[in-house]
């Protein structure tokens, strides 16, 4: 595990998700759900308090398993809870992983989601060893699909009928990225 990891750009702090976190995702959540509905399983009308703490629960585990790497994102200097950046589906074999983001609603569209995921992708490549990290965006996801091309990700191709929520089939585009992209 990687128990004291913090990711920052000077702007906002990557790191691990704990108990304290709870309160502030749940209301994050709560702000944001209209907006993070249509693309991702759990934020559903029944989204209450106790998802919150199966949902860190499930985050804990995947971190000391090292399954999945949730991050929380934070605001500096002031630690608000901004959102959440996250690195799974990884495959060993193919050094691959997929990279998953939401920012809350107040705090949408000023950058912070392609910040995050610029410094998981780095994490992925420095830290877990890996060659590829892909992001996957609905195609009626325009807000997710900027992030990706914000944050510096390859557009490689539309993937039809690739992803489902909610038993909902959608046309999904493919991002990636390379080590290759964070050379200095």
């Amino acid at each position: 595990m990687y128990p004291d990891i913090q990711l920052s750009d000077g702007i906002i702090l990557l790191r691990p998700p704990m108990e304290e976190d709870a309160s502030a995702i749940y209301d994050a959540v709560i702000e944001s759900l209209s907006e993070l509905h249509p693309w991702l399983d759990w934020a559903t009308p029944a989204y209450d308090k106790s998802a919150t703490l199966r949902l860190l629960e499930h985050f804990q585990q995947a971190w000391e398993n090292s399954t999945a790497f949730q991050f929380v994102i934070t605001g500096l200097p002031d630690g608000e809870y901004l959102g959440s950046c996250g690195i799974d589906g990884i495959d060993h074999k193919n050094e691959t992983c997929n990279l998953g983001y939401w920012v809350r609603t107040g705090r949408a569209g000023k950058g912070i989601a392609s910040r995050a995921v610029r410094l998981a992708a780095r994490f992925a490549f420095q830290s877990l060893k890996l060659k590829r990290a892909e992001i996957l965006a609905a195609a009626g996801n325009i807000a997710s699909q900027r992030t990706a091309q914000k944050a510096g990700a390859h557009f490689e191709q539309l993937m039809k009928g690739h992803l489902v929520v909610r038993e909902n089939l959608h046309d999904a585009l493919l991002y990636s990225f390379t080590p290759a992209d964070f050379k200095e």
